[in-house]
């Protein structure tokens, strides 16, 4: 049976409000059938841990915990068991083999939306998957759209959904519990409970 399938990558550390939100938005707009959120291994651009980095299994515990309620929604540790560093081509060439007759769609913030053409193989991804980007603010949908149409001389498809998207950063969460600020409203309930009574991120 063919299905609309969407993964969503990302450091997730921790998994916030915006992240949710993100995930909702394409759900409704792409009439999506399930969502694979994807904590990675090694993310490229980060080979450092962080020092006040959550562990992997905090992380899928974080993101279980943020979705536990959305139905659509589930957690993959695709990147974690493959190890190594995770890179998003990769992971696509996987899911097309899981889950071969389905439409497959890659959600990613406007950052990564600005740059995944400088990714490792992004002829790979845009052969496997529909690229769906958010703009930050109401100013930078015109640079998503000139984007989007870069992305189609190399091949891409692309969508892009002009959501009211909660702007929030896993580091602007960071530093609150550092300094002792309330992180409420920036994660799920669920999410702040398993982060105070684990005491994540009090060390910088």
């Amino acid at each position: 049976m063919s299905m609309k399938i969407a993964m969503f990558g990302g450091g997730f550390n921790p998994i916030h409000t915006g992240h949710i939100m993100l995930v909702k938005a394409f759900a409704e707009a792409l009439q999506l059938d399930k969502v694979l959120l994807v904590p990675p291994y090694i993310t490229p651009h980060k080979h450092k841990q962080q020092d006040n980095s959550a562990s992997l299994e905090q992380k899928m515990e974080m993101c279980r915990l943020a979705v536990k309620d959305i139905p659509f929604a589930e957690v993959s540790d695709i990147e974690i068991k493959r190890q190594g560093t995770s890179y998003t081509y990769m992971t696509l060439e996987k899911l097309s083999e899981i889950y071969p007759d389905s439409e497959l769609f890659l959600i990613t913030g406007a950052d990564n939306f600005m740059t995944i053409h400088k990714w490792k193989h992004p002829e790979i991804i845009f052969s496997l998957a529909t690229i769906c980007g958010v703009p930050r603010n109401n100013d930078d949908i015109s640079d998503l759209q000139r984007q989007a149409d870069y992305l189609h001389t190399l091949g891409a498809k692309t969508y892009i959904i002009n959501a009211d998207i909660m702007t929030v950063s896993s580091t602007e969460i960071r530093n609150n519990i550092l300094q002792g600020k309330s992180i409420s409203g920036m994660v799920t309930p669920e999410v702040e409970k398993y982060i105070l009574e684990n005491g994540l991120y009090k060390e910088g």
